[in-house]
């Protein structure tokens, strides 16, 4: 049986907020490649509300190593939430994917684009419309980014908006994905995966 390390580094959205651990797309993945049949062993480094410099700082305090087959990283909803300077993101974004590039033995790193928040319904009475324009000017950072690094990107913001018209994409926060939002992901990523190359 061949054996598969992977590493998720993010914050709510990588732990499966307000969803058992088993519906988080890490764990959702994790099962999906157990059953094709390989032995699987994951870390998850995040934590509800970490920016791009919490994330850093806990890599930085973490004993990882040049050790996982599947590397992902997806970060930054909340230097949007906390109105933190685009700037600021970019230049961390690329320290945590260099960082990230550290941990993998074959180069098989994936960057998952930021959902978006202001389709779900905590935001019903805020700015929808800002809230979405700056998501997407974090994700034309972290793609450009990811592009010049040779990361693997993953857009799954699409994917989130679905929460506009279909409750079943929002956990019972009514902030964060589902699992079966999460089910979706773990469907792009699958499909991303290169076998058996990456692996």
């Amino acid at each position: 049986m061949n054996n598969i390390k992977i590493l998720a580094l993010g914050d709510s959205y990588t732990i499966g907020e307000d969803v058992p651990q088993s519906e988080s797309w890490p764990y959702l993945l994790k099962r999906n490649l157990e059953n094709r049949g390989f032995s699987v062993g994951l870390k998850v480094v995040a934590k509800t509300g970490w920016t791009t410099d919490e994330l850093g700082l806990a890599i930085e305090q973490s004993d990882l190593k040049r050790e996982y087959d599947l590397v992902f990283l997806l970060i930054g909803v909340n230097n949007q939430y906390r109105g933190y300077c685009i700037d600021k993101y970019r230049s961390e974004f690329r320290r945590l994917l260099l960082k990230a590039k550290e941990f993998s033995v074959n180069n098989s790193v994936f960057i998952l684009s930021i959902p978006d928040w202001s389709c779900t319904p905590f935001a019903s009475e805020k700015d929808k419309s800002k809230i979405s324009e700056e998501i997407d000017a974090f994700n034309r950072e972290n793609f450009e980014i990811s592009e010049s690094e040779g990361a693997l990107y993953l857009s799954i913001t699409g994917i989130s908006r679905r929460s506009a018209d279909d409750t079943r994409y929002t956990a019972s926060d009514g902030l964060h994905p589902s699992g079966y939002q999460y089910e979706k992901w773990v469907e792009k990523i699958m499909l991303k995966i290169d076998w058996p190359a990456s692996i």
